[in-house]
């Protein structure tokens, strides 16, 4: 887990005059980085002067200065790599089988080995979360690429005479991009809260910086800009397979229980985020499995862990919390996040995340890894990414009615209904689900005019800033065709919505120099969920069933079998009734309506406290958007 950037340069304007100016610019770039790699940094210039590498470090896997970086292999490649391969010994034992050698221990050194073997196709072979970007000296190209679901960034701007990467927006800033607001992504979000364009997976809220998308591969050939990207995996929605709950329950085991060991390779100190729900303690239960294994990263056994909690909130988990630390001899370090620390620190939590955010979930999570670095952890096992993959929201559980009563079941869907009802679960249900259920492209378009409607018709919007836009009202508008529960999931794993999250994770815990590891997002185990029935994520009026059933027996009934939790939320409408925070708010308003974005009678509206998961949660945007204009 580190900071990468580069800087290639076209014939026509590098050589030797301009070598220094373009290290320095590197140099730049990498300071603007240094909170992602405390423990070092490092530079290098090729012999043409057309290409430049940089690199900070923060080491996970090999403390040796034979796996620092940029790294070089072969008289060839040289690498500049954040994140972690998490299987890089068993790809290390095949390589070396193919006769290649190794200095270092790093799982760095074992990408540039297996990008010479397997060339484009290294990629199908990482269990990871990972950015890097190879430059292949001999073919004179720049190979860079993505893990599969967006854990780690990558940014790059190019124009005419140079292409610049990095692993952070602010990078680019310091070498000179220019930082233009994206005014169409600035308006979905400000009428939406859309951070993301589901259609354009490469836009950002910046003109003229693109994100590498999720999955994808880039090249760049040396006067031959621009670059070109093209994916190296998709993942199938459509595949199913024939098995019985119980070989179902026994696999997801396996392969949960291989990832999260996988995860556990480290030479640094380790814990985990801990919630208080089902998805982190899951996480711990496997870990305390690990505590016998040769090599256990823990001092006398106890895995330190981090939380947010929040005395007196109705959705304050620290019960919970301290129930799982007993039951699993944790050492159990809490915080508890405020408004008047939220105020202070907002504008820091804005550059760290460089791009607006929902809510103020985000700050709660901050300061959970800045509690971890306090520790001394370095990194942390997280839930994230098991909501999406096995229907954990009480969003997801219309779609699955739909898709029971669509395969003309109804008493199968009253009976799924009335059992979800038993549990607790929020979900409407009304005379347009069942349309939905039967017209289901017909859903998807009314949902997009829906949107739409929102955009053109927010009272709060300058008419003149609509005006701005005209023939670009339909951009970043886009809803899926859901005949099945795996649609919906689909579109939230890979199209919208988990990669945002990511970026909020990856920002957040790499601002304290911190590494994030998700053992629910290796890949295998999410193509093995996506091949499952629905019924076995949705079932018996329980959302995330087939992660209950599998973990039934290793944590506490009440935490396996709650309902209640949707997520990691914060006292937020009780913060936004704080006065110092409604000044805040009241300033953010002037400042976009200062810059044409909100209409001057939104000044003399009151400010709506909104709980943080509202999805007409205005005045937060606004608060969050001023910051970036």
């Amino acid at each position: 887990m580190c900071g990468i950037a580069g800087i290639l340069i076209a014939n026509q304007v590098s050589g030797a005059e301009n070598s220094r100016h373009y290290l320095q610019l590197l140099e730049n770039m990498t300071n603007a980085l240094s909170h992602r790699g405390p423990d070092g940094e490092g530079s290098w210039i090729n012999e043409q002067q057309d290409v430049l590498l940089g690199h900070r470090r923060l080491t996970i896997i090999d403390p040796s200065e034979q796996a620092a970086q940029p790294m070089h292999y072969l008289g060839r490649y040289s690498i500049t790599h954040n994140g972690e391969i998490y299987n890089y010994r068993e790809l290390r034992t095949t390589l070396e089988q193919k006769g290649y050698s190794f200095r270092s221990r790093s799982d760095t050194e074992v990408i540039l080995a297996a990008y010479d073997y397997w060339k484009d196709n290294c990629l199908v072979h990482f269990d990871g979360m990972f950015a890097f970007a190879i430059w292949d000296q001999q073919e004179q190209v720049l190979f860079a690429a993505r893990d599969r679901f967006g854990e780690k960034p990558f940014y790059y701007y190019q124009d005419e005479e140079h292409f610049l990467f990095a692993s952070e927006m602010k990078a680019l800033w310091a070498a000179g991009v220019d930082r233009s607001i994206e005014e169409k992504m600035m308006l979905n979000y400000l009428t939406l809260g859309h951070v993301q364009n589901p259609l354009d997976k490469e836009q950002t809220f910046f003109k003229n910086i693109y994100s590498l998308p999720p999955a994808h591969i880039l090249k760049c050939r040396m006067n031959d800009f621009p670059s070109r990207i093209h994916p190296y995996w998709k993942l199938n929605k459509e595949t199913r397979i024939e098995i019985t709950s119980r070989d179902a329950t026994d696999r997801f085991n396996d392969l949960l229980g291989k990832s999260v060991t996988r995860r556990l390779r480290s030479d640094v100190s380790l814990g985990a985020s801990l919630s208080g729900g089902l998805d982190s303690s899951s996480i711990v239960s496997f870990m305390t499995e690990n505590s016998s294994q040769p090599g256990f990263p823990f001092p006398q056994g106890r895995i330190p862990v981090f939380s947010a909690v929040f005395p007196g909130f109705a959705r304050d988990e620290s019960g919970r919390i301290n129930q799982l630390a007993s039951a699993f001899n944790l050492e159990s370090h809490q915080i508890q996040p405020g408004i008047t620390g939220l105020i202070s620190e907002f504008e820091k939590l804005c550059y760290h995340q460089e791009e607006p955010f929902q809510s103020s979930g985000i700050y709660a999570q901050f300061k959970v890894f800045e509690l971890a670095k306090t520790q001394g952890v370095k990194v942390l096992l997280d839930g994230q990414g098991a909501d999406e993959i096995l229907a954990g929201y009480p969003r997801y559980i219309h779609w699955y009615l739909q898709e029971v009563l669509s395969r003309h079941k109804l008493g199968a869907t009253e009976k799924e209904k009335k059992l979800l009802l038993k549990n607790h679960y929020s979900f409407r249900w009304n005379i347009k689900n069942i349309m939905a259920a039967f017209l289901p492209a017909h859903a998807a378009i009314q949902l997009e005019k829906n949107e739409y409607r929102r955009i053109t018709h927010d009272p709060n919007i300058s008419p003149d800033f609509i005006k701005s836009l005209v023939g670009h009202e339909w951009e970043g508008i886009h809803k899926p065709i859901v005949t099945k529960l795996n649609d919906i999931l689909y579109f939230n794993t890979v199209e919208m919505g988990l990669e945002e999250l990511l970026r909020f994770a990856d920002r957040n815990s790499m601002a304290h120099g911190l590494e994030l590891r998700l053992p629910f997002l290796n890949h295998e185990l999410v193509e093995f969920v996506f091949s499952l029935p629905s019924q076995l994520k949705i079932h018996e009026g329980y959302t995330k069933w087939l992660l209950r059933k599998a973990r039934t027996d290793k944590i506490p009934a009440e935490v396996a079998w709650n309902t209640e939790k949707i997520g990691f939320e914060t006292p937020q409408q009780q913060w936004m009734q704080d006065p110092a925070l409604i000044d805040f708010i009241q300033e953010s308003r002037r400042k976009l309506v200062t810059a044409g974005m909100l209409a001057p009678s939104v000044l003399q509206k009151k400010i709506i406290p909104k709980p943080a998961y509202d999805e007409n949660n205005q005045d937060w945007r606004y608060l969050t958007a001023s910051q970036f204009i």
